[in-house]
């Protein structure tokens, strides 16, 4: 099934039918790329590892088997293999943890074994002039060996212009093979427009290296008037992304409005639409009179997402490719969590493109921020709730 070319009017009524059993039977959304299917995964159950966890955001595994988390209202936190939780690790920086922004994603430096750095995105407040106005940074720091200290912290990048916004952080942050660091980055919800110019990091993927320096072959190094670390552009909110094990390229995540969230491959240099064109309409438009974001599902020069959900938005979140052995079949889908869809989708794909989508886990009913793979080769969810936890998928 494809509708990547369709508008969207006629999509939603050729749809309409199956949407209808899909709220029925406990289906996912429709959407372009492939086809949704039932759950097939009824021998997979969510193990709990830990749970106390104050809306956390973000999870990374650490040497030793202990797991590194980030809470949205500022802390980080050390999970023990048997599910204690540490005291916050100390040393960052303020931060404003207000609506969707405070403490956000993490990784860990390729090099993390010999030099220890953890590399967090927050969304950071301004000062002075900028008082009032927040953005997405990102800093690194060095985790001290008794691991209750973040050491020698310093920003590497920060988002341009801050905005008077709490919305639409993004914040997604994954290195690439050569070691270069993909920061994903919301509009921030205020104007749309930001999106398409070349001069900031509104509604945009970066790519930096993990001093916040520029590497060689950016797309737009050394283009007058263009933000030198842009990797691509015409992006809303991105909240997940991957490096494909194969390729090297990198899979993104990105909320749409209301309707339109998607999967996208995210090539150098390539604009990905946002306010231009869109699968979601504007918030409270009524599903039978729909108009698109911008008019218009495709226009010359925008790309089109690999997979999209409508008519109603999923939030997708945190995204993983699974590269183990734990589970039969599974080698080199991609997992995403779904925030208001409260569930995990398993996308198979084929070369570049979805030929498959499947929802897991909806009976669990809890908000999925994040997705990874373990040291030991097993899936690990994160649930985005007062009392959150992490849950370890099992046969």
């Amino acid at each position: 099934m494809g509708f990547a070319a369709s508008p969207l009017a006629e999509h939603i009524r050729l749809r309409r039918g199956l949407w209808v059993f899909a709220l029925v039977f406990g289906l996912g959304c429709g959407g372009g790329g492939g086809s949704s299917s039932p759950g097939t995964s009824a021998g997979i159950q969510p193990v709990q590892v830990a749970e106390g966890l104050e809306h956390p955001w973000a999870m990374a595994f650490l040497p030793d088997g202990s797991i590194l988390v980030t809470e949205r209202v500022g802390r980080l936190r050390r999970v023990l293999p048997d599910g204690t939780l540490s005291s916050p690790i100390l040393g960052l920086p303020p931060l404003d943890a207000r609506g969707q922004g405070g403490l956000l994603d993490i990784a860990l430096d390729p090099q993390f074994t010999s030099n220890r750095r953890v590399y967090l995105s927050f969304s950071e407040p301004g000062t002075g002039p900028e008082e009032g106005l927040n953005g997405t940074a990102v800093l690194r720091g060095v985790l001290s060996t008794d691991h209750q200290n973040l050491d020698s912290v310093e920003v590497i990048f920060r988002q341009l212009p801050k905005q008077n916004s709490t919305a639409h952080f993004g914040s997604r942050l994954v290195f690439d093979k050569g070691g270069r660091l993909f920061v994903t980055l919301g509009e921030r919800n205020l104007d749309r427009e930001g999106a398409q110019d070349f001069s900031n990091h509104l509604g945009k993927v970066v790519r930096i290296n993990g001093d916040g320096t520029i590497p060689s072959g950016n797309p737009f190094a050394g283009v007058t008037g263009a933000a030198p670390e842009v990797w691509s552009l015409g992006h809303r909110n991105v909240q997940g992304a991957a490096i494909h094990p194969d390729t090297g390229e990198l899979w993104t995540t990105e909320h749409g409005p209301q309707g339109g969230d998607e999967l996208n491959r995210t090539l150098a240099g390539l604009n990905y639409g946002w306010p231009r064109i869109s699968y979601g309409c504007e918030y409270g438009t009524p599903t039978e009179t729909c108009t698109p974001v911008g008019g218009a599902t495709s226009l010359p020069g925008l790309e089109q997402p690999a997979s999209y959900w409508v008519p109603t938005s999923i939030a997708p979140s945190g995204l993983t490719f699974y590269t183990g052995t734990r589970y039969a079949g599974w080698q080199g889908n991609l997992f995403l969590g779904a925030l208001a869809g409260k569930a995990l989708w398993r996308i198979k794909l084929e070369g570049s493109a979805v030929v498959s989508r499947e929802p897991l886990l909806m009976g669990l009913q809890a908000r999925i921020r994040d997705v990874r793979q373990g040291l030991d080769g097993w899936l690990y969810v994160l649930t985005d709730e007062a009392n959150g936890r992490i849950l370890r998928l099992e046969p």
